[in-house]
């Protein structure tokens, strides 16, 4: 039997870095994947995929919408080979878990695919796909399995019509009309993609708006560029039945007012967020508790009740994000090698990934109206930036949210071009505890999308914006 210091299972974001700095810190270690490729949701089914999609059609749109205003002529019609489209997708996906491999191969990881499943608290079972158990033993053990597509209780997912985000990455045909059950990120990405390439899109809501968990103001703006696009929402309706007749998906919901509403679409994506992947773990085994909502049980350093197992990323409490996980595994590899790490929650961004894109760090207006705190607020607008202007990105703003009394930014909101870069300029700043009046008087590149984030810090210190 083969035994280490730390094994993780789950090879996504959080487990493969968590296992490379045990290994950068001197710690044997083993990762277990229950595929043949490493990465998890992430890398085969997720953030990458998703990104080379919209990136694809993004392409596409500009091509037919805005390269002629640009002097770029092209003769002909232009088309969509959607399966090519789909060929490049899995090209970027195959390079990227590759340099997983390499990455495992560089840092010494031993690798073992198969299901992992507790034995006891040291020793884990791996089934591999050919019916063999082999079982390895370690010290610690770090679980990273994850999270897989959640649905609703009455819901059939055939992954044919009616679909996840998996099968929404890899369909044959563009739909003709698209219904998205949820209109939170995931939904929103590929329901751009697909409106980008034809679709009728239709996203319906059981909140009173989309991307609910973030700034209104964001959800605001994004809603009316998304609308120019010709994506239809249904907010406040609840859906309540779904069912398929060969070709045909119907979708039943009840608006605020309780008046029942029917869509009809050859395709249904449920998109209503994910949940924490737990089954085959035996965690009962381990004596590692799981909670009413399948997430492991962890205290404030990630460690479960069983003093040797540590869970991670998406299986654990907190936003389902891949840098946080990352984060987390970071954390525990230098827990267990006798550190003193932290991580500040309130400062993971969040990212929805569409055109305009749509970033967030701290506190949202809501919250800090909720907890009583008195704050101040400056925004600028894309539109007044001449890089913005030079590009034609001109939808979307930044917000800063500052302490009335102190400047302190607690809370920094943007959408627009670029704007999943530039939430890490946010992030630095409230790391260190900067006020509105730091970032307003450090020097920003013209012209950038970036000077938006110093207009909005002069409009919060005393409403002082320079261009509007």
């Amino acid at each position: 039997m083969n035994s280490y210091d730390v094994a993780v299972i789950g090879s996504g974001p959080g487990g493969y870095v968590a296992a490379i700095r045990c290994a950068q810190l001197g710690m044997k270690t083993a990762i277990i994947e229950k595929y043949n490729t490493l990465g998890g949701t992430c890398l085969n089914v997720g953030c990458i995929p998703s990104k080379a999609l919209l990136d694809s059609s993004h392409h596409y749109e500009d091509a037919i919408k805005h390269f002629e205003e640009h002097g770029i002529e092209i003769p002909g019609e232009v088309k969509v080979n959607l399966e090519k489209m789909i060929a490049r997708k899995r090209g970027v996906v195959e390079q990227t878990t590759k340099g997983i491999d390499y990455l495992m191969d560089k840092n010494k990881i031993e690798v073992y695919h198969g299901i992992g499943s507790f034995a006891d608290k040291t020793h884990i079972d791996i089934k591999k796909e050919d019916g063999e158990t082999e079982q390895i033993e370690a010290k610690n053990i770090i679980i990273a399995t994850g999270s897989k597509p959640a649905s609703l209780p009455f819901i059939d997912i055939d992954k044919e019509r009616i679909i996840t985000s998996t099968e929404a990455l890899e369909l044959k045909e563009i739909p003709k009309h698209l219904v998205i059950i949820g209109g939170g990120i995931i939904g929103l990405e590929l329901g751009q993609v697909y409106r980008r390439l034809g679709a009728e899109v239709s996203v319906v809501e059981y909140m009173d708006r989309i991307i609910p968990t973030m700034d209104a103001s964001l959800s605001k703006e994004l809603t009316k560029v998304f609308k120019k696009a010709g994506i239809k929402f249904y907010t406040s309706h609840k859906v309540k039945e779904v069912t398929r007749k060969k070709d045909e998906v119907i979708v039943k919901a009840d608006d605020k007012k309780g008046n029942e509403v029917e869509f009809k679409g050859d395709y249904v994506l449920v998109s209503v967020g994910r949940r924490p992947y737990t089954d085959k773990l035996n965690a009962d085994a381990a004596g590692v508790k799981i909670d009413d909502k399948g997430r492991v049980e962890v205290n404030d350093h990630l460690q479960t009740r069983v003093d040797n197992i540590y869970a991670i990323g998406d299986v654990v409490r907190g936003a389902m994000l891949a840098h946080k996980a990352e984060e987390e595994g970071v954390m525990v590899a230098e827990i267990l090698a006798g550190q003193k790490p932290h991580i500040d929650y309130n400062l993971i961004p969040g990212v929805v990934y569409t055109w305009p894109e749509v970033a967030s760090v701290g506190k949202t207006e809501e919250e800090l109206k909720d907890a009583g705190v008195k704050y101040k607020s400056g925004q600028f607008p894309m539109r007044a930036l001449g890089r913005s202007r030079a590009s034609g990105d001109t939808d979307g703003f930044v917000k800063i949210l500052a302490d009335a009394e102190t400047d302190e930014v607690l809370g920094v909101h943007m959408i627009g071009a670029r704007t999943a870069d530039l939430i890490a300029e946010a992030v630095t700043a409230m790391e260190f505890r900067a006020s509105a009046e730091d970032i307003s008087r450090m020097s920003h590149s013209h012209p950038t999308y970036a000077e938006a984030v110093k207009e909005a810090a002069l409009a919060a210190t005393d409403d002082r914006a320079l261009h509007v």
